[in-house]
């Protein structure tokens, strides 16, 4: 028999009720010979606890009921286990969600998942703590407390706090050094993301290119000096364009070496985190398995 477990996070901002949400998986797997429960997570550490009990009780799949964070929080403990991770997305952005084209509405993201692929896909990795989206350590990290700020959720508050970084975040030049090669200097980064998947959530798509199980991360940065191109061409980041844009750089890389002036917060899948002046990101392929809805 199959063993299915629910993780929900009841303060995710765009969630369901907990009975719908369970009337949707009960459906979705009505002809299906499994077990279902369901938890709630209280807090982070809470989600971690479920996570790894759920592996100890030899659980087949943990669907995920939130948003990146979430995501995030359940899913490091999942790396490395033969537990399937799933997607019911409860959140603002969604971006793993949107990634991989699982519905936004519970009743349609449970059908789409009862018979999904179970795929093996890379995580990245910022001095050791595991994203699965993005990382980013500029102004596209900072935002995240102005974010957090705002009373409302979704894309368009967090527009407006990209639109507020971009003008007073202070950037200061960071030392890069990739896959063990040449130092460079990357001048005042205001974006410094590093990417796993596409999306920032919301249908922003900081890196189009990135593929999940292609062994690699994608390195995003816009320089401060390039802040009015980059203003001028946001509709470039929600129709998949910015990076044909001469004002965005790119590389691919399998390790990350950044050192910074001073120790600052970084993002991880939409969490700020304390961080180091030094932070080395590396991607360790096929390290988590998740349930992909077929095409």
């Amino acid at each position: 028999m199959e063993k299915v477990l629910v993780i929900v996070n009841p303060n995710a901002g765009f969630g369901p009720s907990l009975g719908s949400l369970a009337e949707a998986v009960e459906q979705a797997w009505a002809d299906r010979d499994a077990l279902i429960a369901y938890q709630i997570s209280h807090d982070v550490a809470d989600g971690h606890r479920k996570a790894r009990q759920a592996v100890a009780d030899g659980v087949d799949t943990v669907l995920v009921a939130g948003g990146d964070g979430m995501i995030n929080t359940i899913g490091s403990e999942l790396i490395g286990t033969r537990v399937a991770l799933g997607v019911l997305p409860a959140g603002s952005g969604n971006g793993f969600a949107r990634h991989f084209e699982i519905p936004l509405t519970p009743e349609k993201a449970a059908r789409a998942l009862v018979n999904a692929s179970r795929r093996k896909i890379d995580v990245g990795f910022a001095n050791g703590r595991p994203f699965f989206v993005t990382c980013g350590m500029a102004a596209d990290a900072s935002l995240v407390r102005t974010f957090e700020k705002m009373p409302m959720r979704g894309i368009l508050p967090y527009v407006f706090a990209a639109a507020y970084e971009f003008i007073e975040y202070k950037p200061t030049p960071f030392e890069v050094v990739i896959d063990d090669g040449m130092t460079e200097w990357i001048d005042n980064p205001l974006v410094f993301t590093v990417a796993n998947l596409t999306q920032y959530g919301g249908g922003a798509r900081i890196a189009p290119l990135a593929r999940e199980d292609d062994g690699i991360l994608e390195l995003v940065v816009i320089p401060k000096a390039e802040a009015p191109a980059a203003v001028a061409g946001i509709a470039r980041l929600f129709d998949g364009s910015i990076n044909t844009m001469s004002s965005v750089l790119t590389r691919c890389f399998r390790t990350l070496r950044v050192t910074r002036r001073s120790p600052a917060p970084i993002q991880v899948d939409g969490e700020l985190v304390e961080a180091p002046a030094e932070v080395f990101v590396e991607v360790r392929p096929e390290a988590l398995t998740v349930l992909i809805p077929d095409a």
